[in-house]
This record gives C-alpha cells, sequence and structure tokens, in this order.
C-alpha cells in the first residue's frame, strides 16, 4: 500500500464516523502506523493537522444541516461531533466570522473545506481518457476556439485569503455571491437559446490581494444592454477539463474543487504554462447528472 493511500482510508473513516469520538490512535492504527509518524504524513498530504481537519469537516456537515430549521443548533452540534453548543458556536464563528445562530437569520453562501481525493494526485490519465475516482468523471483535452464567445453579466473583487486554494478555505464564498445575485436577475438578458453560463477569475481591475470574479450568460456577438458588463472568451486553444456529479451543489462544491487540483497537476506535470484567466463553463443539467468544463487558456511546450 502507499503512502496516500494510508491515509485516505483514514480520511474515508473520518467521513463515516463524522459525529464520533475520533482518536488519533485510531486513525493511525487504521493506516498502519505510529501515531507520530501518521500525523506527519496526514499533515504533509491534506495539508492540515488531523485534529483541524475534523473540526473543518464536522463543520462542513453542520453548514449543510444549519439550512433546514426545523433541526434545534444543539441538535447539529452534537450530530456533528461537537460536545455542546458552546464549543460548535466557537468552532464557526472562527472559521466563517459569524455565529450559528446569525448564518441562520442571514443565511450566505460559505466556503466548505472539502474532504481530499488524494488518489488525484498520483494517477495522470492521457488525453481523452477518463478518470473515474470518488464519485467524480473527469477527461482532459485539447480544444481550440477559432470565434470568441460573448458573455453578458457583471463581475465583483474576491480576497484570494478567503477564497484560494479552492476547496481548502473557510469564510464567505464570494464567488457563490455573485453569482446568487446574477440568478436574481438574469431574466433581464437576451441570451442565447441554450446558451452556457460561464464564470472566470482574472485579475482586471480588482485591488491588491483580489481578483475579479465575472459571471454571466453566452449572447450574441453584438448584444448590449446597459445594465450589464461584456466579457469575452477568446479565441485561442485551451486546455479542457469535463467532468459531472450527480446534482449541481456537488458539482460546484466538490467536483470543482477536485477536478481543479487535479488539472493544475496535469499541466504541471506537462510543463504546461497558462494566461491568467480561468473560465468555468456551465452547462444545462441533465438526467444522467451534471456537467461542467475547466477551460485553461495553455501554451503548449
Amino acid at each position: 500500500m502507499h503512502a496516500w493511500e494510508s491515509i485516505q482510508s483514514t480520511l474515508e473513516y473520518i467521513e463515516e464516523h463524522i459525529g464520533e469520538e475520533i482518536s488519533i490512535d485510531m486513525l493511525s492504527e487504521i493506516a498502519s502506523l505510529s501515531p507520530f509518524y501518521f500525523q506527519r504524513l496526514f499533515s504533509k498530504l491534506v495539508k492540515k493537522p488531523v485534529r483541524e481537519y475534523i473540526k473543518l469537516r464536522r463543520l462542513s456537515r453542520a453548514e449543510e444541516k444549519l439550512k433546514n430549521k426545523d433541526y434545534r443548533i444543539l441538535d447539529i452540534a452534537l450530530e456533528c461531533g461537537f460536545n455542546s453548543h458552546e464549543t460548535f458556536t466557537r468552532a464557526f464563528k472562527e472559521a466563517y466570522s459569524m455565529t450559528p445562530e446569525q448564518y441562520r437569520k442571514e443565511p450566505v453562501m460559505l466556503n466548505q473545506f472539502n474532504k481530499p481525493d488524494l488518489l488525484l494526485n498520483y494517477t495522470m490519465v492521457d488525453e481523452g481518457v477518463p478518470l473515474i475516482s470518488d464519485g467524480i468523471v473527469l477527461e482532459i483535452n485539447w480544444k481550440t476556439l477559432k470565434e470568441p464567445v460573448t458573455f453578458m453579466g457583471f463581475s465583483g473583487h474576491v480576497p484570494m485569503n478567503i477564497q484560494l486554494p479552492v476547496g481548502e478555505t473557510t469564510g464567505i464564498d464570494v464567488p457563490g455571491e455573485i453569482w446568487t445575485r446574477f440568478h436574481l436577475e438574469k431574466h433581464a438578458i437576451d441570451k442565447i437559446p441554450e446558451g452556457r453560463s460561464l464564470g472566470v477569475a482574472y485579475g482586471g481591475d480588482a485591488p491588491e490581494g483580489h481578483f475579479t470574479y465575472f459571471v454571466g450568460v453566452e449572447v450574441m456577438p453584438d448584444s448590449k444592454n446597459e445594465l450589464f458588463q461584456i466579457w469575452e472568451l477568446p479565441a485561442r486553444e485551451y486546455v479542457v477539463c469535463g467532468f459531472e456529479a450527480v446534482n449541481f451543489d456537488e458539482l460546484t462544491r466538490v467536483a470543482l474543487y477536485k477536478a481543479t487540483g487535479y488539472c493544475g497537476e496535469w499541466m504541471r506535470r506537462r510543463r504546461l504554462m497558462t494566461e491568467p484567466f480561468w473560465p468555468e463553463i456551465y452547462f444545462d443539467d441533465s438526467p444522467e447528472g451534471t456537467y461542467m468544463e475547466l477551460w485553461f487558456p495553455a501554451n503548449r511546450a
């Protein structure tokens, strides 16, 4: 068994027993490692100490349950492995700068610390070969866009320190909040029938320590609307990573995090350089699941 497989087995155990008492000794036994070496290896591969990781995964589980107001906050805290209301409230506020009660009163989009899939760091597939891992299917191909594609929407500035790396931070999900606002106003856009939606991060006019995030829908090249901005996907060559998940929430919270990390490693190993913008292309839901693509403006070596 590889070292990463030992750690992955403990990640699976944590997910299955998130509401129970989880000891370092128990996890190190599952990994067949000494407690000392297990904790060192876990921190190296997962990028968080064991105890902090467990706390962050418990908070992610609790955040989902808080959306259902039929559950008491104390019951959610205990079900997710916190031993008291006070302990849960303190951990939640440290991670999200608000209490669970405040979140329920004024809900916002929150970042979650996702469970890593360590296999994706060690398995590199060729172009056009699907990779199936931990509930997602992804495939990487080169694609040449011959004509630019026009999108209409609006943008906002996102602090890097609370958003990057994707899936490894806590706090308010600022891009998610931009999407929420966009969905409330997109009815005013004359979009292309069955046109795609786009989210893209780039420098733009963002202040230091921030990036610009634009969201929009596909429109005709000559479209105009004073209420919205225009962003064009440039005609050029891209590395395109397509992937799907069982529903939209799983797609944007978990699969996106995994695909972004995998594609970054895939391109690093091939020494591919990219331009500083990273489009996310969203397609309509299908009965089989939900599908999207990451387009990386890469230059062949």
